[in-house]
């Protein structure tokens, strides 16, 4: 079998493997038996890619190919060898437009059969394109542009597909999921969070059931016989933790008893069926949208699979614990490490905790314990801070995540530390929780037997997505040429100047210009310091974060209108479309503001991306203090100098604040990527190690 069969360019199910596209002309076109059996998972209910850890000689290939790529697409364009199937597509589209809705019921049907017999070789693509292409502009008034046919094209293929902010890739995604689905094989759509994930599924959904596929969408607090259901259909979309958690569920349901050996023995014993209660069906084609925030920002942190266990008792030694924190003095009994964001108890402060825990007993008896102990109280005291990582609401104490901006539910801490920050906040304390599984999003992904995605910012983390996920990434042409223009940056010594300089950025764009305007903050905390001072000037607004989540469709639909101020965390930077009411365009469209800077790049972009969408006119800027959290945690030094150096009337150039964000922007980079890294490290050798007592997934 060739080599481009065996990497990237095959389905598995049911041991069969059909080509999507390959170099080899006698497997181009042509559905061919599984070479290798090993690259599918035994041993399991349903069909998932099997995982290996590559070897020394393969990292450094990967690592060579990874690093040659830039240089072979700059001598040959990944985005020429994509056109050819537009002209595919479009060989086909006066038959299509002639054709009535029955005859193109039955041409879909017939074209179920022709894939799974042929494969998904490009002419045949290109004849389902156009199928779908014509059926979303009956069923939906749209009609896929060229660009959005070569960003599908290369979806299929098995590629993270680059297509700027707002040039339709929820749309574009719908041309592979449903040849895929049309083949017969469940396809996933997965997106950050449940609003994309509702909202793309009610928008997509007449467009697959014209084509008789069924569409489901799976959010948060569903029952388990809905998910179940959602999952059975053609297409399903959801969020990448609904997803993962499910998954999760269903390996600790299994109980690492999975095989069909082990399930046709609990049949015949009379029991209940185990694989009767999964929800998913196997892991076959996954186009991940917002793929970047996926495979990157919120690949920080393990998934956790966990259930409840007795909180009676633990008031008493986490207000002690949070008692003695407090009575600890910062350089002297502990050190902080703010962009580790951890704290180290030095020998006073340990000979001090000694003191304060003499006759305590209990777990204040052990120094090890009790040195823990105090270091996640001091965690909770001095790193966790109310509306910026976690909200208080109802009673409870909900996780905020930073790279969203969203509530993430029923989601706690590690180690005690949630109960502590419930301890401060003074909340009745949840229930210690006991971890059942655990995975992270690079290691999930990878069990994919095709995986795929797409976003509007992956060029930062092209080498890290290549190396983990295997995905290349290859960038679509702009349909229209893009009028967004950027006023720069205007850097301010304090807080107070910063949303000083950006209420008077308001009041010029939308009270003088009628221009709506999106301010974007890092915080709940900071959206709501924002507000207070526009208020204060008389400058009507919509608040959104994460304590106003449910009235996000409303506001996100209203932003576009002449005048309107919109402040929001995160949740109006990825995958909102902020539509122009009428007139707007004239006036100079949407005008965003960045109060201040991301540890990611790609975030920033995100938010700027909001404006000058599909050709239309929009401007942005950024307006930052040097007291902003990115500087003083990742580059304090040289921000403090460039502070001093304007106390003392000094004229700096642009340039000077250019390269401090460049250098604590790739601080905190580098930091995320080790995290990521050694949480991945981490995940298989516990993988490894809780294999031999039949747990670990």
């Amino acid at each position: 079998m060739c080599a481009s069969t065996t990497t990237w360019s095959r389905w598995l199910t049911s041991g069969i493997a059909v080509s999507a596209s390959c170099s080899c002309p006698a497997l181009a076109s042509s559905t061919v038996l599984l070479a290798e059996h090993d690259e599918l998972a035994t041993g399991r209910p349903y069909i998932e890619r099997a995982e290996t850890q590559p070897g020394l000689h393969d990292q450094a290939a990967g690592f060579l190919l990874s690093a040659a790529r830039p240089l072979r697409d700059r001598l040959v364009d990944p985005a020429r060898r994509l056109q050819r199937i537009v002209e595919l597509t479009d060989r086909h589209g006066r038959e299509m437009r002639e054709s009535s809705d029955e005859e193109l019921a039955v041409v879909a049907r017939r074209m179920r059969v022709r894939l799974r017999r042929d494969g998904f070789e490009p002419a045949l693509v290109g004849e389902c394109f156009a199928l779908v292409r014509e059926a979303a502009q009956r069923v939906l008034g749209k009609r896929h542009y060229a660009s959005q046919l070569m960003g599908g094209w290369a979806l299929l293929q098995g590629r993270l597909v680059e297509m700027e902010t707002g040039e339709g890739k929820t749309f574009a995604a719908t041309l592979p999921a449903c040849t895929v689905a049309l083949a017969g094989y469940p396809v996933h759509v997965v997106t950050v969070n449940d609003y994309l994930a509702s909202r793309d599924a009610e928008e997509m959904g007449p467009l697959f059931r014209f084509l008789d596929l069924g569409v489901g969408v799976v959010i948060q607090g569903m029952a388990q016989p809905d998910r179940r259901a959602a999952y059975a259909q053609s297409v399903t979309y959801c969020s990448n933790k609904e997803l993962a958690f499910d998954y999760l569920r269903d390996r600790s349901a299994l109980a690492r008893r999975s095989s069909e050996l082990h399930l046709a023995l609990d049949r015949l014993r009379g029991g209940p069926a185990r694989d009767g209660g999964l929800v998913l069906r196997g892991l076959y084609f996954c186009i991940v949208d917002e793929a970047d925030s996926v495979f990157i920002d919120e690949a920080r942190t393990p998934l956790i699979l966990s259930s409840s266990g007795g909180a009676g008792g633990e008031q008493e030694k986490y207000d002690t614990a949070l008692r003695i924190a407090a009575a600890l003095a910062a350089d002297d009994d502990f050190s902080v490490d703010l962009a580790e964001r951890s704290i180290t108890l030095t020998a006073d402060g340990k000979d001090l905790l000694a003191e304060q825990a003499e006759g305590l007993g209990g777990v204040w008896a052990s120094v090890r314990a009790r040195e823990e102990l105090v270091a996640q109280a001091l965690t909770a005291l001095m790193l966790f801070h109310r509306d910026q990582h976690y909200v208080v609401s109802e009673g409870k104490v909900q996780i905020v995540d930073e790279s969203t901006g969203r509530v993430m539910p029923d989601r706690s801490w590690e180690h005690g530390l949630h109960q502590l920050i419930e301890a401060k906040e003074g909340c009745e304390l949840t229930a210690q929780r006991k971890t059942l599984a655990r995975l992270t999003y690079q290691r999930l992904f990878r069990r994919y037997i095709r995986l795929a995605g797409m976003t509007g910012t992956a060029s930062e983390a092209v080498r890290e997505i290549d190396s983990v996920y295997g995905l290349a990434v290859v960038r679509v042409p702009l349909h229209k040429p893009s009028r967004r223009a950027d006023l720069g940056v205007r850097v301010h010594d304090t807080l107070a100047a910063k949303w000083d300089a950006v209420a008077d950025s308001v009041e010029q764009r939308a009270l003088v210009a009628q221009r709506p305007v999106l301010i974007g903050t890092r915080s709940v905390r900071a959206s709501e310091e924002l507000s207070a001072v526009l208020t204060a000037r008389g400058i009507a607004h919509a608040l959104l974060n994460a304590k106003q989540d449910k009235e996000e469709a409303e506001v996100i639909a209203r932003a576009g209108e002449p005048g309107r101020v919109t402040v929001a965390t995160n949740m109006a930077g990825r995958g909102t479309d902020i539509r122009l009411a009428e007139g707007v365009a004239e006036k100079g469209g949407l005008h965003v503001i960045l109060t201040e800077y991301h540890e990611s790049r790609r975030i920033d972009r995100q938010l700027f991306g909001r404006c000058g969408r599909q050709g239309d006119p929009g401007t942005c800027e950024a307006i930052v203090s040097l007291e902003d959290e990115i500087f003083s945690v990742y580059a304090p030094g040289p921000a403090g100098l460039l502070r001093r150096l304007r106390d003392g009337g000094s004229s700096l150039p642009g340039a000077a604040y250019g390269g401090l964000r460049k250098l604590a922007q790739r601080a905190a980079e580098r930091r995320s990527a080790t995290i990521r890294l050694q949480n991945l490290k981490t995940d298989r050798q516990l993988e490894q190690l809780l294999a031999f007592s039949g747990r670990g997934e």
